[in-house]
């Protein structure tokens, strides 16, 4: 059955989601864009005719025989794929069973895509919350094992390259016979398949669980393979440590000279005086290639958080200031690496240095500092970052920065911690255009359903229908509406009181 008469068994929103879903690498996201535009323009829509459809028995032929099949079965492996992860990122807000079915569904046909049969059981395993049995097939359970098998004898010639010349051998033995009997053009047609797939499963976000049995095998390699990985990381830091030194003949002789005495102050820790401040002069003749150099040099990613603070104090002695391209290179090495490491809360030592060097020079800061830690954040925030990220933008940052701040939050994944930096960013009474809060109401669409349960995103959520009412439009009414309406906490009937003394 081609996509068309497909297409004829589904009303007419579905046909937009299944039309979305077909276009290309990015179906998945773009059926969720559609999606939130249809809630925001009837509250009430749902996914079960959608998902209802699919799971209905159509007639088919297969292997010369009439037999009957769920719908989603007769559409590409391809098309299965982008309908998972499109799933995946709605799954909170829908209701279990209906999805528990189309899984079913999905199951009853052969899926030989070891792709989307781990995608099924990855959407098994989070609607269930449980981590029963392996996202692995028996292939790769075996080739699991002989990997960590190889990774006791990373030291040997080749070391990781060693670990998967085996593995390639098999694979090009199992596939020769199959490439034999294929022209040059048609291999190389399989092989952009190939490529575009592996292209497009790449950008799927998925959170996989490990069962237990592949925990156990990472648990006894764990050691050997964290060896490995410092060894290669000191081969890594020595190679840039050769390359800075290398770079650093290039530097004036009065720039070299200002290095040994101002790592002796950072060193030792002792009191700083005018004379360290004309030291720091140099920082005024580098241009930005001779500042990467001179930063290295001075191994301020190093410093002890004891010296930050007289550091920075002497910093901003410097008359003029610090160019925009100076300064941000002084936070990157300077500060970044430090905030990014915080396991803890920052020590008072840390925070008087960030805040001071943010109050001088906010900019920079904000594009040297909050934006990479809030990229970085999209692995997982800690609670520390997330609390020297609030007092910046509270107590350092002009309405103009923090608007800045709060577009760069607009283009990064949400977690617990964004939330905190969110609100404290709204708290602040920002300064939104009618353009900035209709895209801040979409993304609060786009990830409310992740966000069900969660004390922050409704404490945020209560914070915008409270301080923002006056920019509220009809169509920004319709998303947050939406978004109330998978709300499943304690708040949820004040957050719909909020919303109805809204005036449009």
């Amino acid at each position: 059955m081609d996509l068309k008469a497909l297409l004829q068994r589904f009303d007419g929103r579905s046909r937009l989601l299944l039309h979305s879903l077909h276009s290309g690498a990015a179906g998945a996201s773009n059926a969720q864009n559609v999606f939130n535009k249809q809630r925001r323009s009837d509250p009430d829509f749902t996914l079960n005719p959608f998902l209802k459809t699919l799971c209905k028995q159509e007639a088919c032929v297969h292997e010369d025989a009439h037999v009957l099949k769920p719908l989603v079965c007769l559409f590409s492996e391809g098309f299965k794929r982008k309908l998972l992860c499109f799933l995946h990122l709605l799954h909170p807000g829908l209701p279990k069973d209906h999805v528990l079915h189309l899984l079913q569904c999905l199951t009853q046909d052969d899926v030989e895509n070891q792709w989307t049969c781990v995608l099924i059981k990855q959407l098994q395993r989070d609607i269930e919350g449980t981590r029963k049995g392996t996202l692995l097939t028996s292939d790769g359970t075996g080739k699991l094992k002989s990997l960590c098998e190889r990774l006791r004898n990373t030291n040997a010639k080749g070391k990781w390259a060693y670990c998967f010349e085996d593995l390639e051998a098999e694979d090009k033995e199992t596939n020769m016979p199959v490439l034999s009997q294929k022209k040059r053009k048609s291999d190389n047609m399989d092989h952009d398949g190939d490529d575009q797939e592996d292209h497009q499963s790449k950008r799927v976000k998925m959170d996989f669980c490990p069962s237990e049995e592949e925990e156990r095998l990472t648990e006894e390699e764990e050691p050997k393979i964290r060896t490995s990985q410092l060894q290669q990381s000191v081969a890594a830091v020595s190679q840039a440590r050769s390359d800075v030194l290398g770079s650093s003949t290039n530097l004036p002789d009065h720039m070299k000279a200002a290095v040994p005495v101002i790592k002796e102050l950072l060193d030792t820790e002792s009191a700083w005086d005018e004379s360290s401040v004309s030291a720091l002069k140099v920082f005024h003749e580098c241009d930005p290639n001779e500042v990467e150099v001179l930063c290295s040099m001075l191994c301020l990613s190093e410093a002890t958080e004891q010296s930050l603070p007289q550091f920075c104090s002497c910093l901003l002695e410097l008359s003029p200031d610090l160019s925009h391209s100076t300064a941000s290179a002084v936070i990157t090495h300077l500060l970044l690496p430090k905030i990014l490491s915080l396991a803890e809360p920052a020590s008072r030592c840390l925070v008087t240095a960030v805040m001071s060097l943010c109050t001088r020079y906010p900019r920079p800061t904000c594009q040297a500092l909050i934006e990479p830690v809030l990229r970085k954040g999209q692995t997982g925030m800690k609670s520390a970052q997330a609390e020297v990220l609030c007092r910046l933008v509270v107590d350092c940052l002009e309405p103009h920065h923090r608007l800045l701040v709060f577009r760069t939050i607009l283009g990064v994944s949400w977690d617990e911690e964004v939330l905190s930096v969110i609100h404290a960013l709204l708290d602040s009474e920002l300064e939104l255009s009618e353009e900035d809060f209709s895209i801040f109401t979409d993304q609060l669409c786009s990830q409310s359903p992740h966000f069900s349960k969660s004390m922050k995103f409704a404490k945020m959520l209560l914070s915008v229908l409270t301080k923002y009412q006056s920019h509220v439009n009809p169509a920004c009414h319709h998303a947050l509406s939406s978004c109330l309406s998978f709300n499943e906490t304690f708040l949820k009937k004040s957050l719909q009181a909020a919303l109805k003394r809204i005036s449009l």
